[in-house]
């Protein structure tokens, strides 16, 4: 049997790289696709042999396209993709808040990530395979004025959708809903909230589930 590989947006750091470290470590390739190309690199030669950077813009389709097709090129299938690009806001709520900054988060929170279902479907139709999508605890309360929940309120609606869409050829969708979580996303650590390496074993955790097990959705939050 061919060895799976699984296409990561975001992958650069936080979330979408310790989802990189733990897939490979269950013995997937990984194809890395965000804009930094330096810090894929670097994380490429971390991890050695059935890794692949793909630089690109995740708000850009056709980057998300070429980039599936040449991950595919190099490993011959792609059986999974994790629409895990985001970004959240400087400026919270809708009175204060900053419509410029909510066209660039909209951009990247929604339209990036049905980019890459969009272009990865193709690819994964052909495996049976499976999308991974980011939601958040932000995404399932309501918070006052908060744009970026209800980005994530998005995500947790769409992922359903799509779920039922890729049921009908034996495809699985799931979405990772993490509370916070301790990465660059905040300006100050949160040394007691959830790492990284939490959202990337929920992630290999449905990845790995037995074929006849869709895992639609899994919650997580920090105990501190």
């Amino acid at each position: 049997m061919a060895q799976k590989t699984l296409f990561i947006t975001g992958a650069s750091s936080g979330i979408g790289a310790a989802t990189a470290r733990a897939a490979h470590k269950a013995g997937w390739n990984v194809g890395l696709f965000a804009r930094s190309e330096d810090k894929l690199h670097t994380l490429a030669e971390e991890l050695g042999d059935g890794t692949l950077v793909l630089p690109g813009d995740a708000t850009k389709f056709e980057d998300q396209v070429a980039a599936l097709q040449h991950l595919r090129d190099s490993f011959g299938q792609v059986d999974a993709a994790f629409a895990n690009a985001g970004t959240g806001l400087n400026t919270p709520g809708t009175e204060k808040g900053d419509p410029s900054e909510w066209h660039d988060m909209v951009h990247i929170n929604i339209m990036a990530l049905l980019y890459t279902a969009k272009a990865a479907l193709p690819h994964l139709k052909r495996q049976k395979g499976h999308m991974v999508l980011t939601g958040s605890a932000a995404g399932r309360v309501h918070i006052p004025g908060s744009i970026y929940g209800a980005s994530k309120w998005f995500v947790h609606g769409y992922g359903g959708n799509l779920a039922e869409e890729m049921k009908e050829w034996g495809g699985r969708c799931t979405v990772v809903a993490p509370g916070m979580v301790d990465t660059a996303f905040f300006d100050e650590a949160k040394p007691d909230k959830l790492k990284p390496e939490d959202v990337a074993d929920a992630v290999v955790f449905a990845l790995e589930a037995d074929p006849r097990n869709a895992v639609r959705e899994v919650f997580l939050m920090p105990t501190g």
